[in-house]
């Protein structure tokens, strides 16, 4: 499945599974980051990630690993432009660890909501009803994101702040969003009424 959307400022992408060909864009996605931006999604700052992380982040069996991709759709080479993922709880088969990176040049341009949004529809699906999130405190963008989806806090353990998200509250919170155009497209492409109806509380 491939969805066609766009970003606040009218930019057009696709967003995507990942797949073990999309390694490489992985690996030059993480590098296009700002150290900044790397160590607020990894915790690090390294330049890049070792070889058998990019494995796992480019080998989801969507179902209890899932990621989708952003790419520029109106490029001959679309780069990788943002990445989501969620990863089963081994211990509790209903809840995954959720993570979403954007490339520095991209931020603040709406393209966080459209992954997470595409993100919650596939896991919902998938039989999961919340995520896991686990954000330093000083990244304010992340942590905005995730109390816009109505995160609770559920922890605080070595420095980092635990949340748990409800994914039919969060689907319904991104269904009312004004603020991000794009997100109508990613509704109506993903084609799942029964969850739109169960998110809306029917």
């Amino acid at each position: 499945m491939t969805i066609h959307t766009h970003l606040n400022d009218g930019t057009p992408v696709c967003i995507r599974r990942v797949n073990r060909a999309d390694e490489a864009r992985l690996k030059e996605g993480i590098a296009q980051l700002s150290p900044q931006s790397r160590y607020l999604r990894f915790f690090s700052g390294m330049r890049e990630a070792p070889p058998q992380v990019l494995r796992v982040l480019a080998s989801p069996d969507g179902h209890d690993h899932l990621a989708w991709g952003a790419l520029r759709s109106d490029l001959a080479d679309p780069p990788a432009l943002g990445v989501v993922h969620a990863f089963r709880d081994k211990e509790d088969a209903e809840a995954a660890e959720f993570s979403v990176a954007v490339v520095d040049e991209y931020h603040g341009r709406g393209l966080a909501r459209l992954l997470t949004a595409v993100l919650l529809l596939d896991c919902a699906r998938e039989g999961y009803d919340r995520f896991n999130v686990n954000i330093l405190p000083e990244n304010r963008p992340a942590l905005a994101l995730a109390r816009s989806l109505g995160a609770q806090g559920v922890g605080f353990e070595a420095g980092v702040s635990e949340l748990a998200i409800d994914i039919p509250e969060a689907l319904a919170a991104l269904r009312a969003e004004a603020d991000v155009p794009g997100l109508a497209a990613v509704f109506e492409q993903f084609g799942d009424e029964q969850l739109g109806d169960q998110a809306d509380g029917g």
